[in-house]
């Protein structure tokens, strides 16, 4: 979620995410947004069960050794809710508003690499240490070889993205069921015996409740220059119909691919949240 200005406003939302039944309130980690470690003691504080999640932070910001320090307190200060989520960092003009250079993705990956392995000795070997041992869940994504690759074997959690993207991080298309599945079955494939202890997770682009499916799906599709409508139409990352009919496709993206972790955008809380009733 965004963290709105104002400590009574960002109370008030967590706490209504909590009464709508969600189970995870995720904070980005974006130049001109909220600092996220903050966010999230601060959303744990007001909440009673929910976990907190960054999602994701950008590593190339960090020294791995001052982001330890980061990571084990807000876990001590969230009581052991937290969910580590890391990124490589995608959005150029950030870089370039912090004064660092933006490394093609190879050298950010190695970056996102050696920072979970110095996160790892730390928690290990040094104070503070999180609450959690060995540390924090950790959540991976995207949507490239190397990036599933590295997720299939450090992370707890795999998040899928259920889209394709350029090289400079914008949408090319939306991936159809069978392309998403094909990202499915690479990571299966190369978590081999891990993937017992495997997450899924998947962000949740759009979510319209609707009785005008057709309507909703033509207003979409001006912004998804990559695909037809009927692809649009059975996207997993679209979930667009009646209460009814979208609880059925979170079902589906549950026994399709095994997605049990669904995130979606905060504008879509108050109605995904007749979902969740649904489903519950």
């Amino acid at each position: 979620m965004t963290t709105p200005s104002g400590r009574e406003a960002w109370i008030s939302k967590c706490r209504k995410a909590e009464e709508y039944g969600y189970d995870v309130i995720g904070v980005a980690d974006h130049l001109g947004k909220p600092a996220p470690f903050p966010a999230i003691v601060l959303a744990a504080a007001a909440t009673e069960r929910v976990r907190v999640c960054t999602f994701v932070l950008n590593t190339s910001f960090y020294n791995p050794v001052l982001l330890a320090r980061d990571v084990a307190t807000t876990d001590q200060l969230t009581d052991g809710r937290l969910d580590l989520g890391l990124g490589t960092g995608y959005v150029k003009a950030e870089f370039a508003a912090a004064g660092l250079a933006f490394s093609g993705p190879s050298k950010r990956l190695n970056h996102l690499e050696a920072t979970i392995s110095g996160l790892r000795t730390c928690f290990a070997n040094a104070e503070p240490r999180p609450v959690q041992q060995p540390g924090p869940p950790l959540l991976l994504g995207g949507e490239r070889d190397r990036m599933l690759t590295l997720a299939a074997r450090e992370a707890d959690i795999v998040g899928l993205v259920g889209m394709t993207s350029t090289p400079e991080g914008r949408l090319a298309r939306i991936a159809t069921p069978s392309e998403l599945k094909e990202r499915v079955d690479f990571v299966r494939t190369h978590a081999g015996e891990r993937m017992d202890r495997i997450e899924l997770n998947l962000l949740v682009q759009k979510v319209i409740v609707t009785n005008d499916r057709k309507g909703a799906f033509e207003q979409l599709l001006p912004h998804t220059p990559g695909n037809m409508i009927d692809e649009l139409a059975e996207a997993p990352i679209l979930l667009v119909g009646s209460v009814e009919q979208i609880a059925d496709q979170v079902l589906g993206l549950r026994e399709q691919f095994g997605f049990s972790y669904i995130m979606v955008l905060e504008p879509e809380m108050d109605d995904f949240a007749a979902v969740i009733e649904r489903l519950r």
